[in-house]
């Protein structure tokens, strides 16, 4: 292989000039030490590990989620709660904007975020059910949460649901959702 005797002789002729010291130029690279063995990688959390709550927020058309891990083991959640509204199309639109990525939660931990399920501009769009499920993976069934559970008997008003990643405290969920516009779009 020429391009790697050529990348071999090059770097001996750059480490002699950097350090005056000779070396040999050989045409077989390997490390000096072999490479550890990567980590075991993390799985996604098992659903039965995983306690996931919904409650009323006080602000009007917030609900807080926090999803609690359980198991012994670190385990990996969507970075994106995946909340559903009654029998309606769709899910409720991420802030900040995120693609398809994970969630590290040790063993033990919650994360928490807030979803915003309705703008205070009073669309006549707006839709009513009787319930809504968070789920932590789209491969989990979830868990549903009544509208009167969360204190909202007339049923859950929605359109346009905005909702944040998982965060480390409840604080940085509402700062998150803060940052999104008060009309229910997202910033970009």
């Amino acid at each position: 292989m020429l391009t790697r005797t050529v990348l071999a002789a090059s770097a001996a002729a750059l480490l002699v000039s950097a350090t005056g010291v000779a070396a040999a130029a050989s045409t077989d690279i390997r490390p000096a030490h072999p490479a550890a063995a990567p980590a075991a990688a993390l799985k996604p959390c098992a659903e039965s590990a995983l306690t996931l709550k919904a409650a009323a927020s006080g602000q009007d058309h917030v609900l807080r989620l926090s999803v609690k891990n359980h198991s012994s083991r670190a385990c990996l959640v969507d970075r994106v709660p995946l909340v559903t509204y009654g029998d309606l199309d769709g899910a409720a639109v991420p802030f900040p904007l995120s693609g398809s990525s994970t969630y590290k939660l040790d063993a033990g931990k919650t994360a928490h975020a807030v979803v915003r399920s309705l703008s205070a501009s009073g669309d006549s769009d707006v839709r009513s059910v009787g319930y809504v499920v968070v789920a932590t993976n789209p491969e989990h069934d979830g868990k549903k949460f009544t509208a009167a559970s969360l204190s909202e008997p007339g049923g859950l008003r929605v359109w346009m649901p905005v909702t944040t990643l998982w965060q480390t405290t409840t604080a940085r969920a509402d700062e998150a959702l803060a940052e999104s516009d008060g009309a229910g779009i997202l910033q970009v």
